[in-house]
């Protein structure tokens, strides 16, 4: 096997025939959020490429008939039921001080009477203050403890208002406390990441499974043992000096790429790993939107992009009077085949259906 089969093998895998936002939903098992629209939300941008006929916002728009949830699994996204199920119910220290605890059962059972909640009404009956949030800034204490109840499973996300979570009760099914089944569960979580990241060298298996942390903290001290049994257990080969590991009962072997020209989000699965992308196309891809003006390189919000199975540059899009600017760089130079060309001319069509611009 070579690097070249590999590299193949991480495009075809993730981009997969397009099928139905359930469908790519269930496929993948989790999609990675993110708040910045520029000019759309990386969940947006991931699904687009995977689902048929998907519009900018069509995941928010549908969440609440769909079996989706939003959660924290190794980064904050979506995941399906058969996902959230693995992680939960959340053990371990609870995410809030013994003091702000005594108000979560009078804060449940408040969310839990109404079916659901705005923090905003939930503030106004409690009025607990304000707290210092991650990024220095104060934010309402009650919606702070709304969110850490979020992620212990006590509240899920019923839906959004204008941006903002509604919350509403979540009961999950109890799990046997065995040493079998929290192995099993372990185990079924790194399948996960690596159906959706892989094949992945060494270095980014141990990482990835180093992130389960967040999403099963309760069994953060068994994480190296689980990464002992995924060496073992999943198929792998050795190719450059690197070992690289694929999903239980696939098979890599040498595809023709297509001819689509793709821009990627910056967390789309196939670039997502740094190391990994570093080692398959031989370049340094950074996401800039919190790096200083000064000091960017690509931009604020540059899209990898992908051609047949090489990722050959970077584009930053924007909407501007209703139409679509672009602004592309490439690593060497912009190719001279007349078939990249259409094709990118047929990616930012598809782009502007996205986003339903006429022009």
């Amino acid at each position: 096997m070579t690097l070249d089969t590999i590299r193949r093998a991480a495009v075809d895998r993730s981009l997969f025939q397009p099928t139905t936002l359930q469908g790519a939903l269930d496929l993948m098992g989790f999609v990675q959020a993110d708040p910045i629209r520029a000019p759309a939300r990386a969940q947006d941008l991931t699904l687009r490429h995977r689902v048929l006929g998907y519009r900018a916002g069509d995941l928010e728009r549908q969440y609440s008939h769909l079996d989706v949830h939003e959660d924290i699994f190794i980064n904050y996204g979506f995941v399906t039921s058969t996902v959230q199920k693995l992680m939960h119910p959340r053990g371990g220290r609870a995410p809030w001080s013994a003091v702000r605890g005594r108000h979560v059962r009078k804060l449940l059972d408040f969310v839990r009477a109404r079916g659901s909640a705005h923090p905003r009404e939930v503030d106004k009956h409690f009025a607990h203050g304000t707290v210092t949030n991650y990024w220095g800034g104060l934010s309402s204490a009650t919606t702070h403890l709304l969110d850490a109840m979020h992620y212990r499973g006590l509240l899920r996300i019923k839906g959004r208002e204008r941006g903002i979570r509604i919350y509403a009760a979540h009961d999950h099914e109890p799990v046997a406390r065995d040493a079998a089944t929290r192995r099993a569960r372990l185990d079924a979580l790194v399948d996960v990441v690596v159906r959706l990241y892989g094949p992945v060298p060494s270095a980014s298996l141990s990482m990835l499974v180093r992130r389960l942390r967040y999403a099963a903290p309760q069994w953060a001290g068994e994480l190296g043992t689980t990464l002992q049994r995924a060496r073992h257990r999943l198929p792998n080969t050795r190719v450059d000096g690197a070992d690289w590991y694929w999903p239980v009962g696939e098979t890599i072997s040498r595809t023709q790429p297509d001819q689509q020209v793709r821009l990627l989000a910056p967390f789309d699965p196939v670039v997502w790993d740094r190391r990994r992308f570093e080692m398959l196309w031989g370049w340094a891809y950074r996401f800039e939107a919190y790096t200083p003006v000064s000091k960017r390189k690509l931009g604020y919000y540059a899209l990898p992009l992908l051609w047949q199975d090489r990722v050959i540059g970077w584009g930053n899009l924007s909407v501007q009077d209703g139409k679509l600017r672009t602004k592309f760089g490439y690593v060497s130079r912009r190719p001279k085949d007349p078939a990249f060309s259409r094709a990118l001319e047929e990616e930012l069509d598809r782009f502007r259906a996205f986003l339903i611009l006429n022009s």
